[in-house]
Parts: C-alpha cells; sequence; structure tokens
C-alpha cells in the first residue's frame, strides 16, 4: 500500500507539471462537451431554404406555396427558372427543390395527372430526409383541400368526401424520443465518443512519459526504469485519472438528463456502472497497444485511428447489421459501442439491473487481454529498456571529450 500511495504521489506531480495533461482532464472536456451541445442547441432544424419555381402561376401553386410556408422546417426562396434552382443547390444555398410544372391546375381540373417535381440533396442525410417528409406533408393537405373540393363540386355529399379521400386512416406514434429532438438523439453518443477519445488520450500520455524518463534517475526513491515496478506503476494511473474521468462522465449524464431534462426512463446510477466499466476497457486496450508498441508517436497515432470512428460503429445513425463483417469486428473492439447498448436501454426502455448485467458480459474479451498483457510486457519491455540503455551510453560517450582537447 505505501508503495501504491508513492507511485500515485509520483502521478499527480508529473499531472502538474504537464500542461498538456492538465488541459486534458479539466477544461479541454468541458469545452468540447458545451460546444456539441450548443450546435445541436435548436433540438430540430428549423427554416431550412427551399428553392420554389412556379411555372403555373395560378391560385393552385400560390395556395400549395402557402402550405410550404406555413411549415417551420421550410424557408421558401423563389427562383424563375428550374436551372437557377438546380445552381443553388449545388452550391449548398438551399436543400431542395419544388417545381410546380406549366398548367398544372389546368390538368387537375380536366382529370389529367400533373407531376410535381420535388428535389432534395440526399447528401445531407438527416436534413434530405426531413425536407423530403415534410413537403410532402404540406403539399398533401394542399391537394387534399383540392381534391375534396372537386368531389363536392360534381355533386358528391360532404360526409362522404372525407370517406374517399381517406378511406383508412392511420396513426403513427413515436414511442421514443417523440419530439423527434436532435439533442436526445445525436448529443449523448456524440459526448460518450468524445468522452472515450479523450480518456484514451489522458491514459495513452500517462503510459508515454515513463518512455521518456532517464532511467538512472529516482523520483520519491522510485526509479525511472520502464520495467521497475511496471503493474504498480499502471495500478497508480488507473487509481488517479478513473475518478477525474468518472467525473467527466457523470457530468455528462448530470448535464444531459438533469439540467436538461432529456427523457429519461431508467436509473442514472446503472448509466455510471456502466461507464466504469467502459472506462477500464479502455485502460486495457490502451495499455496493450502500449506494451505492442512502446514509442509514444506510434501509441497515440494507432489510438487515435482506433476510436476516432467511434460514433459511426454506435449504430445511432446507420444500422450496424448492414455493416460490412470488417466494421463489425472493428466494432467489437471499441468499449463504446459496448456501453452505447446499455445506455440505449436504460435510458429509452428503463432496463433494470438485470439486463444491464448481461450486457455488460459483452465486455469478456477486455478482460482477456490483461493475461496477454502481461505476457507481452515481460517479453517486451526489458527490450525497450535496453535498447534505452544503449543509446543513452552512446550519448554518453559521445558527450566525452576527446584525448588530448
Amino acid at each position: 500500500m505505501a508503495l501504491l500511495i508513492a507511485l500515485v504521489r509520483r502521478e499527480l506531480t508529473a499531472l502538474w507539471r504537464d500542461p498538456w495533461q492538465l488541459a486534458l482532464i479539466s477544461y479541454i472536456p468541458l469545452i468540447g462537451m458545451l460546444c456539441l451541445w450548443w450546435l445541436f442547441s435548436a433540438g430540430l432544424p428549423r427554416q431550412l431554404p427551399v428553392a420554389i419555381v412556379d411555372q403555373d402561376h395560378s391560385q393552385l401553386s400560390r395556395m400549395l406555396t402557402r402550405q410550404l410556408k406555413a411549415n417551420p422546417v421550410t424557408e421558401l426562396q423563389n427562383f424563375t427558372d428550374l436551372a437557377a434552382a438546380v445552381s443553388a443547390m449545388q452550391q449548398a444555398k438551399v436543400y431542395a427543390i419544388v417545381v410546380f410544372p406549366y398548367d398544372m391546375k389546368k390538368d387537375l381540373l380536366t382529370g389529367h395527372k400533373p407531376t410535381i417535381d420535388v428535389r432534395y440533396n440526399s447528401q445531407f442525410l438527416l436534413v434530405g430526409k426531413l425536407l423530403s417528409s415534410q413537403i410532402q406533408l404540406s403539399l398533401g393537405d394542399g391537394l387534399l383541400q383540392i381534391a375534396g373540393l372537386k368531389q363536392l363540386a360534381n355533386g358528391t355529399p360532404k360526409s362522404q368526401v372525407a370517406v374517399n379521400l381517406s378511406p383508412v386512416k392511420s396513426q403513427t406514434t413515436a414511442l421514443f424520443n417523440r419530439n423527434n429532438n436532435y439533442i436526445g438523439f445525436l448529443v449523448p453518443p456524440v459526448l460518450i465518443a468524445l468522452w472515450q477519445l479523450l480518456s484514451m488520450l489522458v491514459m495513452a500520455n500517462s503510459l508515454n512519459r515513463e518512455l521518456h524518463l532517464a532511467p538512472t534517475t529516482q523520483v520519491n526513491g522510485i526509479a525511472n526504469t520502464l520495467t521497475e515496478h511496471f503493474w504498480p506503476k499502471v495500478l497508480a494511473k488507473v487509481v488517479l485519472f478513473t475518478p477525474i474521468l468518472m467525473l467527466q462522465g457523470g457530468f455528462i449524464l448530470t448535464w444531459l438528463y438533469l439540467y436538461l431534462a432529456l427523457p429519461m426512463a431508467g436509473s442514472l446510477a446503472l448509466l455510471l456502472v456502466a461507464q466504469l466499466v467502459m472506462l477500464l476497457a479502455v485502460w486495457s486496450l490502451v495499455l496493450f497497444i502500449f506494451v505492442v508498441m512502446r514509442d509514444s508517436a506510434r501509441v497515440i497515432s494507432f489510438c487515435t485511428a482506433l476510436f476516432a470512428p467511434a460514433f459511426a460503429f454506435m449504430g445511432i445513425t446507420f444500422p450496424t447489421h448492414d455493416m460490412p463483417q470488417l466494421a463489425q469486428w472493428w466494432r467489437l473492439i471499441m468499449p463504446s459501442s459496448h456501453y452505447i447498448e446499455s445506455h440505449v436501454s436504460v435510458v429509452s426502455y428503463g432496463a433494470t439491473w438485470p439486463s444491464v448485467a448481461g450486457q455488460l458480459s459483452s465486455y469478456w474479451g477486455f478482460i482477456c487481454l490483461l493475461p496477454l498483457i502481461y505476457l507481452l510486457s515481460r517479453q517486451l519491455l526489458p527490450i525497450t529498456v535496453s535498447a534505452n540503455n544503449v543509446v543513452a551510453v552512446v550519448d554518453s560517450n559521445a558527450a566525452l571529450p576527446a584525448k588530448g582537447q
């Protein structure tokens, strides 16, 4: 225990002398999380620019334009010709185009079927889907009114008109995220992905520091040799940084579900347990990469490349079962992919401890890493120490003055 306390003090001293590490555990996470929340603070996109090309110039086309204008999602911009509207879409000045064709009213009244041309930019996936549904909804409501008037003019009883227009009524109810709020949909997984990336950087930087310490020096009576008390040093890092990172994770949950009052069906305590298990999985994965590579630049580069696409692998915006097999394997070694299943089940479905415990069992692969890390550390770390000693000897010999000087 005395050794562990001394090693924790050693880590605290190193942390205090490292401005970048201090930033990673203090203001950088806070600024990043608040900025990401601010980006989605509107909750739902509003007043998205839509181009209107009215070639009919009739009472009908003006009525449909008013229907679109009444929708809070769309902000209409009038264009005189289709080419100008297409050019505006190519420059991302508008996200959709609605074209009312020539003689639309005449064709409709004479029994023909005019085509209203609706185009949207599907490169912006969520925006395109939202505009497509909202434009069709607005146009559908307007055209239903015209169809009703036409049937009344043909002598259809008013009580029969509604039946003819909608013989079957359907009701669509969103069970979760009922308001289609982007904060509840995107912000939690994005913040978790950011938190995982910061956690990786904190542990990787702390481990990399051991590679650059002079092996012949001591701090508080503890040798800086990489192989000297290696596992107690790792334990000290875990003991120090786990509570700090858990404070960050707890801040995310408190901010989202207590301060912003996002819908929460389950218990925050279960999410904190899931976060702790995820964090320990991140530690084990970073430690494995460090032991294998033992080079600070390579460790940071590889870990960043591994953890950067965490949000894409969570399955929030794209179903994971439709991903290529390689992507599904990559997803399995991403701790955040295991955590998000517990997060969604607790937040949306009100999952209890037995269900969450079953989901946490998916981390068994990270537990299996520990004996492998131990074996690799006994084989590979002494090689790095020997190489560093050789370099130190060569440097010291080069620094000695030549004979006769």
